[in-house]
């Protein structure tokens, strides 16, 4: 009896061992969990800056008529699908995922269109910032 207790804690022992080995980066598993969560947070609680974002950039860029009609329905439309993708993000914060939104914060390089998924969507008024480069 006491042998089979003595092999039982050495294979416990070694496949603890060995899912430490493989899970080597936990640390930065926990610090994507709290990233993810504050993106999500923040998204959802923010999401309607970008009304204001869209008005602004698209009135830089073409005029303040164009900006006010075109950039507050673009607005409307980026503050449903960030708000909707930063409770994606919340749920789904303890699974290490790719980015859902760039730039991650509607306050982030404010100048620059909101992307979802890392797709450059072709258009009309699309910019990007001088970090991104469309790319």
């Amino acid at each position: 009896m006491n042998k089979n207790k003595l092999s039982i804690a050495v294979i416990l022992s070694c496949s603890l061992l060995a899912s430490q080995a493989a899970n080597a980066d936990s640390a930065s598993c926990g610090s994507c969990f709290t990233s993810k969560v504050s993106q999500g947070v923040a998204n959802i609680v923010t999401g309607f800056i970008e009304i204001p974002k869209n008005v602004i950039n698209i009135s830089h860029d073409q005029n303040i008529l164009v900006g006010i009609t075109w950039g507050t329905l673009r607005g409307v439309i980026h503050t449903v699908g960030r708000t909707l993708l930063g409770s994606a993000e919340l749920i789904t914060s303890p699974i290490a995922t790719e980015e859902f939104i760039s730039p991650a914060y509607v306050w982030e390089r404010f100048s620059e269109d909101t992307r979802y998924f890392d797709l450059n969507l072709p258009g009309y008024w699309i910019t990007y910032g001088p970090l991104d480069n469309g790319q």
